[in-house]
């Protein structure tokens, strides 16, 4: 099979689709992929470093307010549709799949305009304009939330969850904690604002340092490498208890996660689905910074399940922070109870449920 794959602009977009592509090639090693993103998007670095055939268009995205910017993108779509057409002719998929991103845009329209089987995948339970734009006009859509079905066609919405949620399963927790600088007995909790870092978790989490000092679990505290310095240099003001670990990034995230009790984080759509994979309670503080606020709307979809315990930033102080933690990690029963339900929502096998879903596909266009 030959697969065109396009995401790009943020983690959220590349990640699950590098799960995606590994998946494929576990299975069909002679899986031949072509990766169109942008040249100067995190997935022309990400996405070479990992040895994958990769190709680029100029594109950007909409505004959405009224702007002359927007004149200037409606030039680069019909362009990087020109460029898409053109590298999808010579590589002559056999399906074309984009995980989002605006680079989606033109790429997935020329393959469906060029009568190639097509996908979108939305990680979030909003979606954002491209793959709304990209829905009238793919074979199928891939969903990962219940709550985004109502903003597609029915007919085209497949559940397959999120393919970053297999990239977590059989990892070695206790290895994950050794290489943390963790503890293999006392419970644990991962703190962390995404891979760039979150100032209020952060300047949170400072203020709350003595209070950890007396409890009877650990914390892992991620500060983003953006961050690190200046949360070190606060951190010599106040002391750093010795049941709390600060980094500025950990590259092992599968491994470590393995070998967590609890999560604090914001809500994007990847930390979401490798947590309810594993079965791992969550307190979420989603970023209010985010398009539709659609992270809120992720979070939701755990806590109304009773999975994760919704914190808005709002109401994110040291005090509210610890509350939540000993609310979970010092009541074993409710700890327990949160990691069955977590892992009820979880699909480890998205994975394979995409793969599946795009040989589908490839098979009935064959026919």
């Amino acid at each position: 099979m030959k697969i065109v794959v396009s995401g790009g602009g943020t983690g959220g977009h590349i990640y699950p689709a590098l799960a995606l592509i590994r998946e494929i090639q576990k299975e069909n090693k002679d899986t031949q992929v072509l990766y169109i993103g942008t040249k100067n998007g995190l997935e022309s670095t990400i996405v070479t470093r990992e040895k994958i055939p990769f190709k680029s268009i100029h594109i950007t995205g909409f505004k959405r307010k009224l702007s002359l910017d927007n004149i200037k993108t409606v030039v680069r779509f019909l362009k990087g549709v020109r460029d898409s057409k053109k590298m999808v002719k010579e590589f002559k998929p056999d399906i074309v799949i984009g995980t989002g991103g605006y680079v989606c845009g033109p790429v997935v329209y020329a393959a469906a305009k060029l009568g190639i089987p097509t996908i979108i995948h939305e990680q979030n339970s909003v979606p954002g304009l491209t793959n709304k734009f990209l829905s009238r006009y793919v074979n199928k859509i891939a969903i990962c939330f219940e709550e985004a079905k109502e903003f597609f066609p029915y007919e085209k919405v497949v559940f397959t969850g999120n393919p970053r949620a297999s990239e977590v399963i059989g990892k070695d927790g206790v290895r994950g904690r050794l290489s943390a600088g963790l503890s293999t007995t006392m419970p644990a909790v991962l703190i962390f604002g995404g891979s760039r870092g979150a100032r209020p978790i952060n300047e949170a989490v400072v203020k709350a340092l003595s209070e950890f000092a007396e409890k009877p679990y650990q914390v892992l505290y991620i500060t983003g490498d953006a961050h690190f310095n200046d949360v070190q240099n606060e951190v010599e003001l106040v002391g750093n208890p010795k049941n709390v670990v600060i980094k500025p990034f950990i590259h092992n995230m599968p491994e470590v996660l393995a070998g967590i009790d609890l999560v604090v984080s914001r809500a994007g759509a990847t930390t979401l689905a490798e947590i309810t994979s594993l079965g791992i309670p969550s307190i979420l503080i989603p970023s209010p910074y985010v398009t539709n606020n659609h992270q809120e709307k992720n979070a939701r979809s755990l806590s109304d399940h009773g999975a994760a315990e919704l914190l808005l930033e709002k109401d994110l102080t040291s005090n509210s922070l610890i509350q939540h933690i000993d609310k979970i990690l010092l009541d074993t029963e409710n700890l327990k109870m949160m990691k069955m339900k977590a892992k009820k929502l979880g699909v480890p096998d998205s994975a394979v449920k995409l793969y599946k879903l795009m040989k589908q596909l490839v098979q009935g266009n064959q026919k």
